[in-house]
């Protein structure tokens, strides 16, 4: 495979070699090195809100394949546990339900809805059992904003990644998030996944890709800040836009902040906006292929507005400069290309994390 090295100083680093968007190998190191550590957006909290609830979900279906599933016992605690019965590898919950246990409908083994071991038939003589290794494996389970996100083999707590988040946005009434009943989309894109992250992380491109943004926003006062695991852009608004107000002891009072847009490695995008927030989720399908999931959740009492942002068009108009960077990037011609010291550091903020998780052994 080859070797991803991003120079710290942005003024002398190179991007991200074109054969990163394209090579088999080094998606396959993708998947091994940052997919199975990193955290994952699966669910709504309310979507096990009462006990006995199951829902049976496949991580990263096509890329990852990780069969989960999320529970609430009679606690109300939630769960996620593998869903791979521990005799021999059936799936043990297929469909959502209210359960008082888990049944693996082969051959009967039964498990509590934390996933310890409960009963099996015709095992009394079997020596040594149950041992831990009977029991469904308890998967890392994060909630944050009323979302569950999931980690396979974290290197870093979901609380510590999202840190900078909370303190930034503390003032905001983030547990009033409420789910939208609509501005729910799933845009596939012919693109490899980071291609569209790169896309995200800087505001460079909006004169020239999105008008509408344009015209809201103050696109000379555009910022970027950088955190370890995350970073942010911040968009000032024009007269007559909307626009939040933050309060005074805040870093940002007295600014007329458009939205704040959150990036936490390696695909989840957090934008808030005065009425709530747009949750974008960058699921790789292949090296050459992704799905973004939106979601859209509403501030309780906030006019909900989302559509004076044009998002949607926002969207349609980076599927297509992604898509053609996508085809530009097979090219004989193109390897690496240099970065813009002010206006691409979260970019290069981006690859330097990429460039690090790929030299782990």
């Amino acid at each position: 495979m080859i070797k991803i090295e991003i120079h710290p100083d942005i003024r002398q680093a190179a991007t991200l070699p074109a054969a990163f968007y394209r090579d088999t190998a080094v998606f396959e190191a993708v998947k091994e090195k940052i997919l199975s550590t990193c955290w994952h957006y699966v669910a709504d909290a309310s979507t096990i809100a009462d006990a006995g609830e199951v829902f049976p979900l496949t991580l990263l279906e096509g890329v990852l394949d990780e069969p989960l599933v999320l529970t609430q016992n009679i606690d109300g605690r939630t769960f996620c546990l593998s869903n791979v019965c521990t005799h021999r590898g059936k799936i043990v919950v297929e469909a959502p339900g209210n359960h008082r246990m888990l049944t693996c409908g082969y051959h009967g083994r039964c498990f509590r809805l934390d996933g310890t071991f409960k009963s099996m038939p015709a095992f009394e003589k079997v020596k040594d059992f149950p041992s831990d290794n009977d029991h469904l494996r308890q998967i890392p389970l994060a909630e944050w904003l009323g979302l569950l996100f999931v980690s396979l083999q974290p290197e870093v707590s979901f609380a510590k990644i999202v840190r900078p988040i909370t303190e930034r946005l503390s003032w905001l009434p983030l547990d009033t998030l409420e789910l939208a009943s609509q501005g729910h989309e799933d845009y596939e894109v012919e693109a490899n996944w980071a291609l569209y992250c790169d896309n995200y992380l800087e505001g460079f491109h909006i004169p020239f890709v999105h008008p509408a943004l344009n015209k809201a926003i103050e696109f000379g006062e555009y910022e970027y800040e950088l955190f370890p695991y995350c970073n942010l852009q911040k968009a000032i608004a024009k007269a007559d836009e909307p626009y939040f107000s933050p309060p005074e002891g805040t870093p940002d009072h007295g600014r007329r902040i458009y939205a704040y847009y959150f990036w936490v490695f390696p695909n989840l995008m957090f934008n808030f906006y005065p009425w709530g927030l747009s949750l974008n989720v960058v699921e790789p399908l292949s090296h050459n292929r992704t799905r973004v999931r939106f979601r859209t959740y509403y501030f309780h009492d906030a006019v909900r507005n989302r559509d004076r942002n044009a998002l949607d068009i926002t969207e349609l108009e980076d599927e297509s400069v992604v898509q053609s960077v996508q085809r530009g990037i097979q090219s004989r011609f193109y390897d690496k290309g240099r970065y813009s010291p002010t206006m691409e550091q979260c970019v290069h903020h981006f690859h330097r994390l990429i460039a690090q998780a790929l030299e782990q052994d």
